[in-house]
C-alpha cells in the first residue's frame, strides 16, 4: 500500500518512521507548499517531492494520503484527495470545527474511501485494558471521569511555527492542540458527553489568539460527571492523566503508564496487568517538548487502517469517532465565551 504525506512538519517525521516499520507499506510521495522543504523531506525519506497538490495526487500508484498540515488546512487537502479516490489518514484534530469535520466525512463517504483520524493513544496497551474493562462492566456504573493535561510550552513554540496559537489555523489552543488526546480517551472510556460548563484564559503566553489554560465540568450522557483541565503554561509539564471511576473500580492512566488499577471483583490477571503497564512510557509524552513522543502508537493505528482498507471494515477511529473530541472542545469554547453551560452536539 503506497502512502503520500501532505505537510512535512514535525509530525510528518513520526508518520514516516511508523510507515517504515510496517511490512508492505511504502512512503512514495510528499507534498509541501515550500518546494525546498518538500525536496529535503523527499530526500530524507526516499520519496518523490511535490509542491503542487494536483501533481502529488496524480503520483502513480498512490493509495493513501496522510494529512499533516496545520489543523485549519486539513479540509483543503482532504477534499481533493477524497475526490481523487485516495484513502485518508488525518492528523488530530480532524478539523477545527464539527462543521468542517462533517465536510471531510461526507466527502469520504461519497467517494467510498476509508477515513481515519489520528488518535494513537487509543492503541496503547494500558488504554486498551481500560476500554476492555469498561466493556466488561468491571467499573460498575461509571460515576466520575477526568482528563488532565498540564503541559509546558516555551514562548518560542508559538512564535516559530507561524500558525500555532492562531484561531484560524490552530482552531484553539491548549485544548484542541495538546489536550485532545486525553479528551478523546476520556470520551472513549466514559461515553459521549451531554453538557459542559467551562472557563478558559490566556495567562502564560503573550501574542497568541487562543487559550493556554482551560477547565471544564462535564456531564456525561450516562449520568456520570467529570473534569477536564488543559494547559500549556504549567512548568515543567507533567504526563497527561486520565481517570475513570465507578461503583466497582477505578483506573488511572499517566500517558502509557497504568498508575492505578483496582476492582471490587479482583481477578488473578489484575496483578499481571498492573505490572505489565506500570512503567511503559519511554518518552516525556510531549509534556514539555513536542518532539518527545514515540511513533509506536502511529504504527499500530496505521496497521489498523490498512486492515480496514483490505477487509472493508471501519478503522477503530473513523471520521465520526475522530470528530467527537472536536465537538466536545467546541462546546467548551462556547461555554467559556457565553459563561453559560453548553450542549455537546455530536455528528
Amino acid at each position: 500500500m503506497n502512502f503520500g504525506i501532505v505537510g512535512t512538519g514535525l509530525i510528518a517525521e513520526f508518520h514516516a518512521r511508523a510507515l517504515a516499520e510496517i511490512d508492505g507499506a511504502k512512503l512514495v510521495a510528499c507534498l509541501d507548499k515550500i518546494p525546498e522543504r518538500a525536496a529535503a523531506y523527499g530526500l530524507s525519506h526516499g520519496c518523490a517531492a511535490y509542491a503542487d497538490l494536483g501533481a502529488f495526487l496524480a503520483h502513480p500508484g498512490l493509495d493513501v494520503v496522510n494529512v499533516c498540515t496545520p489543523s485549519g488546512l486539513h479540509l483543503d487537502a482532504a477534499l481533493p484527495a477524497a475526490a481523487a479516490g485516495k484513502h485518508l489518514i488525518v492528523e488530530k484534530p480532524l478539523e477545527t470545527t464539527t462543521e468542517r469535520c462533517a465536510k471531510i466525512i461526507d466527502a469520504c463517504r461519497k467517494s467510498g474511501v476509508v477515513l481515519a483520524g489520528i488518535f494513537p493513544s487509543r492503541f496503547h496497551g494500558a488504554a486498551r485494558a481500560v476500554k476492555a474493562a469498561v466493556g466488561e462492566d468491571r467499573f460498575g456504573g461509571l460515576t466520575m471521569g477526568s482528563a488532565s493535561v498540564k503541559w509546558w510550552r516555551e514562548p518560542e513554540y508559538y512564535a516559530k511555527g507561524g500558525w500555532k496559537g492562531t484561531k484560524a489555523l490552530d482552531g484553539g489552543g491548549a485544548l484542541i492542540n495538546q489536550s485532545i488526546h486525553a479528551i478523546d480517551l476520556l470520551l472513549w472510556f466514559m461515553g459521549e458527553a451531554e453538557e459542559v460548563l467551562a472557563w478558559t484564559g490566556t495567562i502564560g503566553h503573550e501574542g497568541i489568539e487562543v487559550e493556554d489554560n482551560a477547565v471544564a465540568a462535564v456531564k456525561f450522557k450516562n449520568g456520570a460527571l467529570g473534569i477536564v483541565q488543559g494547559s500549556t503554561s504549567v512548568w515543567p509539564g507533567f504526563l497527561k492523566r486520565v481517570e475513570v471511576s465507578g461503583l466497582g473500580g477505578s483506573a488511572i492512566l499517566e500517558e502509557e503508564n497504568l498508575a492505578f488499577w483496582r476492582f471490587r471483583d479482583e481477578r488473578p490477571e489484575d496483578e499481571e496487568t498492573r505490572n505489565r503497564y506500570a512503567q511503559t512510557t519511554a518518552t516525556g509524552g510531549g509534556a514539555s517538548d513536542p518532539a518527545a513522543i514515540g511513533h509506536h502508537g502511529h504504527k499500530l493505528q496505521f496497521e489498523d487502517f490498512i486492515r480496514a482498507v483490505e477487509t472493508g471494515c471501519k478503522p477503530l477511529v473513523d471520521g465520526v469517532e475522530a470528530s467527537k473530541a472536536v465537538s466536545f472542545i467546541e462546546a467548551i469554547y462556547e461555554s467559556a465565551a457565553t459563561r453559560r453551560p453548553a450542549a455537546v452536539r455530536h455528528l
